[in-house]
Formats: C-alpha cells, structure tokens, sequence
C-alpha cells in the first residue's frame, strides 16, 4: 500500500475564466504563487518521502516552495499532464462555441469515446491517469508520496475510486492547491479525504467550498469499465 497526497497546481489567468487550459503550459498567476507557498507551509510536519508534479510549468510552480521546505527535489512525469484538448486548447468557451460549433456539440455530450481533432478522449486520459497512479504506488511501494497535478487527473481518480461512469460533468470538488489524500494497492484506489483547502480558502474569490469529504470507498481493476 502507497499513500498518495494529490494536489492540484495554483491557480492561472486561464483558471479564472471558461477556458480550455489542456496542455498548453502557463504560469501561476499572483494568487497561485501564495496558494504554493501555503501550501508548503501545510505540508510541514507531514512525513512525505517523495515529491512528484507534471511537467508543465504550472505544477512545477506550485511544487517549487514545498520541494525547498521538505528538501525534497521534484520528479515530473508526462504522465501526470491534464487532458489534452487539441483545437480547443487556449480558448475561451464562447471562442469556441463561435470557431467551432461542429466539435463544441460533439464534446459537449460527454461521451468518453469522442476526441477533439488533436486530442485525447476522456477514456484515453482515464487510462493514462490511472496507469500512472497505480505505476507511481508500485514504484514507491510502503512510502508516502505527495503528487502536484491537475484538475482532470483529480476527476479521473475521483470516478475510478467511486466507480462512476466517464461520461458526465465532474462529480467532486478540486479547488486549487487542496489536498486529497489517497491509499493505492496494485488493484485498487481508495479515498481517504478529498478536497482540503483550509490553508487557502481565504484567498478564493469564490464562495468558501464545502469542507474536506472523507470516505473510505474503493475500486478494483477488474470492475467494468465505466460507460
């Protein structure tokens, strides 16, 4: 057994409209540079063995002030990258309802088989996603493991964990820089508390989100895929 610590990058100009962010690789904004450094603040005294992020920018930002804190150097993987996007990727929601209208129907009924032109499928990403994880916990088998990536990485443990079908709007909170805390054997993702945003919650310009969910519910393998 792996515990696993996901969190997702602070927050970008691109988080705080309807964008397509993907894979395109920004930078934290003002407010996701203070998520980071609070963020490191949380995490001391936490027993963490190895610090994993993304490659992209945006996570390694976020990574960077807990990775001086802990003396932990970070190790990104490609892996661990959002969905991509393709045609969207760096355009508001009306750019692209208005530049393509054909493809923004199509991925609006979110069928886990349909991949923009350039893109991922949300079944592909699921698959890529959970191969990481379970590879990650082999890997690093008995430590504890803290991982800084994104949103759509967090949605895809999230259903893999509850068995929820791909298809459909995400079902969970994932604010910036919140900790979600996982248990991952070779067959299973188990959440043990989900989006812990205390640290950060004051710098929201949203209303403050729920309190952390805590559960113990499990996934195998071997359940049938999700449709």
């Amino acid at each position: 057994m792996t515990e696993l610590i996901l969190i997702r990058h602070g927050e970008t100009d691109l988080n705080r409209g309807p964008y397509f962010q993907g894979q395109i690789d920004v930078a934290l904004n003002e407010r996701g540079l203070e998520q980071a450094r609070r963020l490191a603040q949380r995490l001391t005294g936490e027993s963490i063995d190895v610090l994993v992020c993304s490659d992209l920018t945006r996570t390694r930002q976020t990574a960077a002030p807990s990775s001086a804190q802990l003396g932990l150097p970070p190790q990104p993987l490609a892996e661990l990258r959002e969905q991509h996007f393709g045609m969207f990727e760096g355009l508001s929601f009306p750019q692209v309802m208005e530049r393509h209208p054909e493809q923004w129907q199509s991925w609006s009924r979110h069928d886990p088989e349909y991949a923009l032109p350039g893109g991922e499928s949300v079944r592909q990403f699921h698959a890529r996603v959970v191969a990481a994880i379970h590879a990650l916990a082999a890997r690093h088998a008995g430590r504890n493991v803290v991982v800084v990536t994104h949103g759509g990485v967090l949605d895809m443990v999230w259903r893999t964990a509850h068995a929820l079908p791909l298809h459909g709007p995400r079902q969970c909170p994932i604010p910036n820089a919140g900790l979600n805390r996982l248990s991952v054997t070779a067959t299973h993702i188990e959440v043990i508390a989900w989006a812990d945003d205390a640290h950060v919650r004051d710098l929201s310009a949203d209303a403050p989100p729920a309190p952390p969910l805590e559960g113990h519910v499990a996934a195998t393998d071997s359940s049938p895929s999700p449709r």
